[in-house]
């Protein structure tokens, strides 16, 4: 009996021995691997500074970062400031070349990097650099993929004026690039240069904006009742689009663009309709999200913009209107029958936009 007791113990230790095995054995390659496997903090940080005509940029890296760049093993050498040192230069020109800066569209130089720091606490590295402008900054763009082998990687952009923090922004592989708009007067001029360009731009290959403005002046008319029409739009889409960047009324998208191809339908078959310039406000707005507005300085970029549609809109209305005008002074049965053909394919326009937009959003095969 004592025998069998024994044997008893014996199977129940074994068991329980085979059991308990492989959960040691994981934890211990598990507890071996960590230090090399596991990415602790991905992030890397950099810091811009505008002193007048200086620039200055602080950038903070993780060890496990550049370790892996420069082939250091292990990482934790680079916390010893007499190894971190032996690799200055490489850690300077790493830097340099994946951190690009721009002012006023210009490329910046920084130079005179210091020498790379250790900072134990952080398990980090920071080095600073220097660069002088010609003139204070209106613009300023910081553009980096850090640390391309991680596509978790994300670099935090702090930006600075008189010391105080004006600016905050995230770059990672899906977005690379951040322009940051100064609070002075070079900074309020840099945001108009952006932005009437876009709005010029933006009205010029809008076809359905174009194609609703054409419908507009077909049927021709003094230049008072011109100028009221494109007047009525101008205002009807500047309010609906300061009221939609300002998140105030945010129509969705699936909405917009329907209603927008239905105005075409609508001024086609009316020519005298001005209010659809509502809906296309909306649809600008839909645009100036996409460009990512400077929050200081969202008041003159949506006055920028603003004023560079209404640009493309008196150059669109020009070249229409003279061109019916001369058509109409050689033959006015030339120019009603132009008015009507233009208007069926107006409508024709305006009801594929129409089915397009509601029925095959994605796009018609």
């Amino acid at each position: 009996m004592v025998a069998m007791g024994r044997l008893g113990y014996h199977y129940r230790l074994y068991e329980l021995m085979r059991r308990l095995l492989p959960a040691a054995l994981v934890a211990a390659l598990v507890g071996i691997s960590s230090p090399a496997a596991a990415h602790p903090s991905p992030f890397s940080y950099v810091d811009v500074r505008l002193e007048g005509s200086e620039l200055r940029v602080a950038v903070v890296a993780h060890v496990y970062d550049v370790a892996h760049d420069l082939g250091i093993e292990p990482i934790e050498r680079l916390l010893d400031p007499s190894v971190l040192h032996g690799y200055d230069d490489k850690i300077r020109q790493l830097v340099n070349d994946r951190l690009a800066l721009t002012a006023d569209g210009s490329a910046v130089t920084v130079g005179a990097w210091s020498a790379p720091e250790p900072l134990s606490e952080r398990q980090s590295v920071r080095l600073e650099g220097r660069a002088t402008l010609e003139r204070p900054a209106g613009a300023i763009a910081v553009t980096t993929v850090m640390f391309p082998y991680d596509p978790q990687h994300q670099t935090f952009i702090n930006v600075y004026e008189a010391e105080a923090l004006t600016s905050q922004a995230i770059l990672d592989k899906s977005r690379t690039r951040f322009e940051y708009f100064a609070g002075t007067r070079q900074g309020t001029l840099a945001v108009v240069r952006r932005f009437v360009p876009a709005g010029v731009h933006h009205i010029l290959i809008g076809p359905d904006h174009l194609l609703f403005l054409v419908g507009l002046l077909l049927l021709g008319g003094s230049i008072r009742q011109l100028i009221a029409v494109v007047t009525a739009f101008t205002i009807a889409h500047s309010i609906t689009l300061s009221l939609a960047a300002l998140s105030i009324v945010t129509p969705p998208v699936r909405v917009i663009e329907p209603a927008i191809a239905l105005s075409i339908i609508y001024v086609g078959a009316d020519n005298l309709m001005v209010h659809g310039g509502l809906i296309h406000g909306f649809g600008f707005a839909n645009v100036l999200r996409e460009m990512d507005l400077p929050s200081r300085a969202l008041g003159w970029s949506l006055f920028s913009f603003n004023i560079g549609v209404e640009i493309g809109q008196v150059v669109v209305v020009m070249a229409v209107a003279s061109a019916l005008a001369a058509l109409r002074s050689r033959s006015e049965a030339a120019g009603r029958r132009l008015a009507f053909a233009g208007s069926i394919v107006v409508i024709a326009a305006g009801t594929y936009w129409f089915i397009q937009r509601v029925f095959f959003p994605g796009g018609m095969a």
